[in-house]
């Protein structure tokens, strides 16, 4: 699967304005009354159109004034940073804005409420039109994506592996989600936003009896239609990183593929276009990232990146488009989760090989660690520009099990801290399930402060290429929690004395209710229990 560049700009003067309009994301690249001749040469490209202010509804903001859902609603008033639970930044770009911006003969890609902002695909006549245009404060460049594609990816293999559980098995424990599992948090009652390929649902592990796939809402944003699934048309390979994306989340094939929060619900987003010959997303997963949110998701999670007109020097968490648009998405109180990026890693902290949204100022910025826990060649490493670290988290990220996209029953593996990600937000989901009054900022700082190197060295990785480390979904789901209360609600009681007499006998497979580690649920550990009790 091949990156997406950057199409070759047609003349020095093309690339001189796109180079001074990406050095400051938030500067606008005007055009004085409409007839700068730094104008680009390009036949027709894509361009973001900064708005003037959008005018207020003058009774008042309500909500019926927006898209957001009830579910939206109710997430920001338990989990949202900002003071005002709607504001003008929900309100849709005019349609009297978007049929001025079609009237010179532009083609509209998409909108930003967030950021205000319409993207279009313009020639230069077009574009300055458009700059005559009243309401018109600026424009700039639509950036290009980077689809993290595999390192490696393997062949298929069919069945489960024999006497040892399922494929997925030790991907999940390495990262603690095993003792969630055995506890009963696989995700219930939580939404995963995912922003991707496409997602093609065939395979077996998706449509189990007991816990199949279950999609709330999505949205091609390539095609502007609500089938995010492989489609009449798509290139051959649309669906596969998607697809198997999806799988570690939320495949159900027990004895050869668990996925990390199978009993969540999902909003799937078609933000990356698979063809080479479109090479400009930034806009869409925006977009997607606005449609996650009102839809009332939790966690939203990427496996995509941005560089190709940013600088590493750039990556400060508020210039990159895609990184403004996770800010406001973590402010809302979603939580986000992208990948680090496959760029490398050195020794050297003054330098960096992170992707946008990578440095974001609140995502979960993930790498990738081997069976061992070892680092990843592969796995981009950081700080951010202005200091942060950046990754944060690690998760298994060489020869991960996930569904075959291709194949009904089939399962494959493959390396990229593309498949690190979404272990690591289906392990958050596993958590806010247990602990639904965390916040943005107390899950972060739940999981950095249980992940493996903080609890090894009482300090994150000096290189910046692992963070805090290997997270620990078991660790950041317990604090402040005794080792009795079994399900970590803040109380050892009835309920507490209910998982341990369900389990009563030897124990298999992961075993919470055995209290005193000797593989048997007996009267010692019922003792412990009740010895706790309160």
């Amino acid at each position: 699967m091949p990156m997406t560049r950057a199409p070759l700009l047609r003349s020095a003067i093309s690339s001189a304005i796109f180079a001074a309009c990406a050095s400051v994301m938030t500067a606008q690249c005007t055009f004085a009354n409409g007839h700068d001749e730094r104008a680009p040469s390009i036949a027709r490209d894509a361009w973001w159109i900064q708005l003037a202010p959008k005018e207020l509804p003058k009774r008042g903001m309500r909500s019926s004034d927006t898209l957001l859902t009830q579910r939206a609603l109710d997430r920001r008033a338990l989990r949202a940073s900002t003071r005002e639970l709607i504001s003008s930044a929900d309100l849709p770009v005019a349609q009297a804005r978007v049929d001025a911006l079609l009237a010179t003969g532009a083609t509209l890609r998409t909108t930003s409420r967030w950021l205000n902002l319409a993207s279009v695909a313009a020639s230069e006549t077009e574009l300055k039109a458009i700059a005559k245009l009243p309401f018109v404060r600026g424009v700039f460049p639509v950036h290009h994506s980077r689809r993290l594609a595999p390192v490696d990816f393997g062949s298929v293999v069919e069945g489960g592996i024999a006497g040892s559980g399922a494929w997925s098995d030790a991907q999940l424990a390495q990262v603690g989600i095993d003792e969630m599992h055995a506890r009963g948090f696989r995700g219930a009652g939580v939404i995963i936003g995912i922003l991707d390929t496409g997602f093609r649902r065939i395979h077996s592990a998706f449509a189990s009896a007991e816990h199949p796939l279950e999609v709330i809402a999505e949205w091609d944003f390539i095609n502007n239609d609500g089938n995010a699934g492989f489609q009449v048309g798509d290139d051959p390979g649309q669906h596969w990183h998607g697809s198997a994306v999806l799988g570690f989340l939320a495949a159900y094939l027990p004895g050869q593929m668990i996925g990390s929060a199978y009993e969540a619900k999902f909003i799937l987003t078609k933000t990356e276009d698979n063809s080479s010959e479109t090479p400009v997303e930034e806009d869409y997963y925006v977009a997607g990232l606005e449609f996650i949110e009102a839809n009332g998701a939790d966690i939203a999670t990427s496996s995509l990146g941005y560089i190709d007109w940013y600088t590493p020097e750039q990556l400060n968490g508020v210039t990159a488009v895609t990184s403004r648009g996770v800010n406001i998405a973590t402010s809302l109180g979603v939580i986000c989760c992208t990948a680090a990026g496959n760029q490398g890693n050195d020794s050297n902290p003054a330098t960096n090989h992170l992707l946008a949204p990578a440095d974001a100022l609140q995502v979960i910025s993930c790498g990738a660690v081997d069976l061992n826990g070892v680092t990843a060649w592969f796995t981009s490493d950081g700080p951010s520009v202005d200091g942060r670290v950046k990754p944060e988290l690690c998760a298994r990220g060489i020869n991960c099990y996930t569904i075959a996209p291709d194949d009904f029953a089939g399962i494959t593996y493959g390396s990229g801290t593309s498949f690190a990600t979404p272990l690591i937000a289906g392990a958050v989901a596993t958590i806010l399930q247990a602990r639904g009054e965390y916040t943005v900022t107390s899950m972060r700082n739940a999981l950095f402060s249980t992940a493996s190197d903080m609890v090894a060295n009482g300090t994150f990785d000096p290189f910046y290429r692992r963070g805090y480390g290997i997270m620990s979904a078991i660790g950041a789901a317990s604090i402040g929690r005794a080792p009795e209360d079994i399900n970590v609600d803040g109380s050892v009681n009835a309920a507490d004395l209910a998982m341990l007499l369900n389990a009563w006998g030897a124990c298999v497979d992961v075993c919470p209710t055995d209290l005193n580690n000797d593989a048997i649920v007996d009267a010692a550990d019922l003792a412990i229990l009740l010895s706790a009790w309160g």
